[in-house]
C-alpha cells in the first residue's frame, strides 16, 4: 500500500491512498473524543459533531448538505471514545467541493444558539432510542463498570439532562480547545492529485497562529493498565430492565493499542466469536443447541487500555446454561494450546477476512485514517498479516490464561 503523506504548515497531517476508482472517500479525523471531556461535559463531543452540520461562516445547514448531496455525494460523521470523524463519499470530479465543505464544518462552524436548541431534542431522541436498545446499551454499561471513574467509561451520548444544558458557548469552547489542525488528519482514498490537494488544504485550513494549542494533556487522564482492575473483576451484576430477552455481556479490561500481545487477543477473539459462522461460540450456542440468534465477541484497544467482551441474547430461562457454555469455551482455550493445524486454520481464516474487509474502501479509509491519527503509522495489511502469521500456540495460550480466567471475567446481565 503506497500512501502519500505530508504535514501542512498548519500542523494538520494528510494521508492519501491512491486508486483509480471513480468514488473518492475523504474526511477529517479529529483527536477529540469522549475521553477528552471535562467533568460535566459528558456527551459534548458527540453534541459538537451534530452541531458542526448546522452552519458555518459561509454556509447554512441546508447549504452544507446540498453542496454534497446535490451532486450525489454522502456526508456523515461519528464520535468515539478517542476521536471524532467527519467524512464524505463523492465522485472524484467533485472532490474540491468535498474538501471545502469538510474544512468549513470542522474549522469554521458557528454553533448558532437557535440550531443548538433544535438539535438538543434530536440528540435527546437519539439517547432515548438508544436506551430502548438493550443489546447496544449493555456495551456502554459494561465499559462504565470496568472503567468506573474514568472518561472511557461514560456513555458517548451523555444524558438528556446534560445535553439540554449545553449552549453555543459550550460547543465553541470544546472545539477551540481540541480541534486544532495539529490534532487532525485529512484522509483520502481514491483518484486525486496529491500536490493539488495539499495546496487546496493550505488555503482552507486555519493557520497555526489562528488557533490556540490543543489541550489534550489536561483532559487525557491515563487509564489504568488492564491488570490493575482486580477490585472489580470477577463480579456478576444483574440489572432488572424487564426485557423480553436476557442480554448478557461477559468481559474484562485488555491490552492497549501499542501492546504486542493484542495480536494474540485479536486472533483469539476471532476464534471465539468472530463474524464466521464457524466461530466456537456460534457453533456451541446456536448451531448445536439453538439457544441464541446471535453471539459475538469483540475487542477494542485504546491508547492506554483495552477491552474484550462476549455478548449474547437469549430466553431468560436459558441464560445460565448459555453462560456455562461460554465459560466452557473460554476454559478450553486456557487449558491446552491449539494444535499447529488448528492455529494455521485460524490464521488463514482471519487473513482472508481481513483481505475482504480491506475491499470495503469506505471502511478501510476510516480505519487507516484513525490509525494514522493516533499512531502516525500507515495501515499496512501485509504488516498485520505478518503479526498474525508469527503467532504460536504458546502465545495464544498465555494470552487466554491471562484474560479468560474465570476470576477475571465480569458478567453483566439485563433481564
Amino acid at each position: 500500500m503506497n500512501y502519500n503523506t505530508c504535514t501542512l504548515d498548519s500542523g494538520m497531517r494528510v494521508i492519501h491512498l491512491p486508486s483509480a476508482a471513480q468514488v473518492v472517500y475523504c474526511g477529517i479525523a479529529v483527536k477529540a473524543g469522549t475521553r477528552d471531556e471535562h467533568p460535566g461535559e459528558e456527551g459534548l463531543a458527540h453534541f459538537c459533531e451534530h452541531l458542526s452540520f448546522k452552519g458555518t461562516e459561509r454556509r447554512s445547514a441546508i447549504q452544507l448538505i446540498n453542496t454534497i448531496e446535490g451532486v450525489g455525494g454522502e456526508l456523515n460523521a461519528f464520535t468515539n471514545k478517542e476521536d471524532t470523524v467527519y467524512y464524505c463519499a463523492i465522485h472524484r470530479s467533485h472532490l474540491r467541493r468535498a474538501v471545502d465543505v469538510l474544512c468549513d464544518m470542522v474549522f469554521y462552524s458557528q454553533y448558532p444558539q437557535h440550531e443548538v436548541e433544535k438539535e438538543r431534542e434530536v440528540v435527546c431522541d437519539e439517547i432515548e432510542s438508544y436506551e430502548d436498545s438493550p443489546a447496544e446499551l449493555i456495551f456502554d454499561d459494561i465499559e462504565n463498570v470496568l472503567f468506573e471513574g474514568h472518561p472511557l467509561g461514560h456513555n458517548i451520548l451523555g444524558t438528556s439532562d446534560q445535553v439540554r444544558g449545553y449552549n453555543s458557548a459550550d460547543a465553541m469552547r470544546f472545539v477551540r480547545r481540541l480541534y486544532h489542525p495539529s490534532s487532525c488528519v485529512f484522509f483520502i482514498s481514491g483518484d486525486a492529485d496529491f500536490r493539488k490537494l495539499t495546496r487546496l488544504l493550505d488555503t482552507l485550513v486555519p493557520a497555526l497562529q489562528e488557533w490556540p494549542a490543543p489541550q489534550h494533556s489536561q483532559t487525557g487522564k491515563v487509564c489504568q493498565p488492564h491488570h490493575s482492575y482486580d477490585g472489580i473483576l470477577g463480579k456478576t451484576i444483574i440489572r432488572e430492565r424487564n426485557t423480553h430477552q436476557a442480554h448478557v455481556v461477559m468481559g474484562a479490561p485488555a491490552y492497549c493499542a501499542e501492546d504486542p500481545r493484542r495480536w494474540a487477543l485479536f486472533l483469539l477473539n476471532n476464534i471465539l466469536g468472530g463474524p464466521g459462522l464457524n466461530s466456537r461460540l456460534n457453533i456451541a450456542l446456536r448451531e448445536r443447541r439453538g439457544l441464541v440468534y446471535s453471539v459475538e465477541s469483540s475487542t477494542v484497544a485504546y491508547r492506554d487500555s483495552g477491552l474484550w467482551t462476549i455478548y449474547f441474547g437469549c430466553d431468560p430461562a436459558d441464560a445460565t446454561r448459555c453462560q456455562r457454555l461460554v465459560s466452557r469455551e473460554l476454559d478450553r482455550l486456557t487449558q491446552r494450546p491449539l494444535s499447529s493445524v488448528q492455529l494455521r486454520a485460524a490464521q488463514r481464516q482471519l487473513e482472508g477476512q481481513l483481505a475482504i474487509a480491506c475491499d470495503n474502501r469506505e471502511q478501510f479509509a476510516l480505519d487507516f485514517a484513525r490509525n494514522y491519527l493516533h499512531t502516525g503509522r500507515q495501515r499496512d495489511l501485509t504488516d498485520i498479516m505478518g503479526h498474525i502469521s508469527a503467532l504460536t500456540p504458546d502465545d495464544l495460550l498465555a494470552t487466554a490464561r491471562e484474560l479468560f480466567a474465570e476470576e477475571r471475567v465480569t458478567t453483566l446481565i439485563y433481564r
